[in-house]
């Protein structure tokens, strides 16, 4: 079965698609169940780039208890594609949107007083008290209350009448299992659960774990775990691929195409804006129609492969807006000759790692910028 989703696609002609394997995404979400811990499946920035409704769909028949998002909007999104399970945005609500996330019956998370009291204003209106959980900076330094802060803030939060049904950390470097900061991260967070209970507070769902804490952090799993990149089957860093190979993680997306042109050029010819490539043999140079406004990154140009004919293709030149090109030297090509830019063909894969490490970034990004130009066709649904 296979469907797809994007912009006007009844008006689809260009052969470059994303393909997402929902069927991989049900295999990583029941391999990163960890233990007794729920799975919440993270499925913001559109689940990485692969479509929200569809993979949260997957991760839920596969196990996912919980679904996470950064943006009202987004869950909004998954309340309309019939997702009923809790879900949490991972920042508190932005001023003005409560009564709609409250209708939409979205979680929040708290980390401060004004954010408090937007909540408890949206929802005075409500039956029954609002539930939201409480973000503890343990040393992330994006949003959070201080960790030395929390407890305090939580029973005033408990205080004020809203339902605490989690308490949660986020680790900044995981992805590196002998960092000892995210020992230091994870003691803090236990002094604080340590000072609630204390108090008599329970703290509802405790959760630490990221998709590097899940592969390599047993300590940080408590009562769930939020995977994000590991569920569409990316590894979170090369410390941690023997993890993931260990899981079997398979990745959900890869990006294909065709070629749309192919010519013959001699020797000492130059290719693309700027001269930046010249031949140093005659070569047979495939045009493949795909750029960097489908999210194929310029800084890719003369860096990297894609798969032609089951073989390593040289990209060669400046990566333009809609096209780029490819030396496939002595070798036969055709117009429709499939093209991988990521993923698997034969016995040669490209991943979005590979691709991260040529432009000095990280795999999340690769896989989120596949622009919406680009259409998602679904397999394995």
């Amino acid at each position: 079965m296979s469907t797809s989703v994007g912009l006007r696609r009844e008006l689809r002609h260009r052969p470059t698609t994303a393909i997402v394997d929902l069927a991989a995404i049900r295999h990583n979400a029941s391999a990163l169940r960890a233990g007794p811990a729920a799975l919440m499946a993270v499925v913001k920035a559109d689940a990485y780039g692969h479509g929200a409704v569809p993979v949260a769909r997957a991760a839920v028949e596969a196990g996912a208890s919980h679904l996470g998002v950064a943006l009202v909007e987004e869950g909004v999104e998954l309340r309309e594609g019939g997702l009923t399970v809790p879900i949490l945005t991972l920042t508190e609500f932005p001023p003005g949107s409560e009564r709609e996330a409250l209708r939409a019956e979205l979680t929040p998370t708290l980390y401060s007083r004004a954010g408090t009291q937007r909540l408890l204003a949206a929802s005075a209106d409500r039956r029954g008290p609002a539930r939201a959980h409480v973000k503890v900076d343990t040393g992330m330094h994006r949003v959070g209350v201080a960790w030395e802060d929390a407890p305090a803030f939580i029973e005033s939060v408990a205080r004020d009448g809203i339902a605490v049904a989690g308490v949660w950390t986020h680790l900044a470097s995981a992805e590196d299992p002998g960092d000892p900061f995210t020992d230091v991260q994870l003691e803090r967070f236990r002094l604080v659960l340590d000072r609630l209970r204390a108090k008599g507070i329970d703290p509802g769902l405790v959760h630490a774990a990221n998709s590097a804490g899940r592969l390599s952090r047993p300590g940080s799993w408590f009562d769930l775990v939020r995977v994000g990149l590991a569920l569409y089957g990316v590894s979170p860093g090369n410390a941690l691929d023997p993890a993931a190979r260990e899981l079997a993680l398979r990745p959900a997306l890869s990006l294909r195409s065709s070629v749309a042109f192919a010519k013959r050029l001699a020797a000492g010819e130059s290719v693309s804006y700027g001269q930046t490539h010249r031949l140093e043999r005659a070569a047979t140079v495939a045009t493949v129609p795909v750029g960097y406004a489908d999210g194929y990154p310029r800084a890719l140009s003369n860096r990297a492969h894609v798969l032609i004919g089951g073989r390593r293709r040289r990209v060669i030149g400046s990566v333009t807006m809609d096209q780029l090109l490819a030396d496939c030297g002595e070798n036969p090509v055709d117009v429709g000759d499939e093209v991988i830019l990521l993923g698997r063909q034969g016995e040669e894969e490209i991943t979005a790692a590979e691709l991260a490490e040529r432009t000095g970034t990280i795999a999340h990004e690769i896989v989120c910028r596949i622009g919406v130009r680009v259409p998602r066709e679904y397999v394995g649904a």
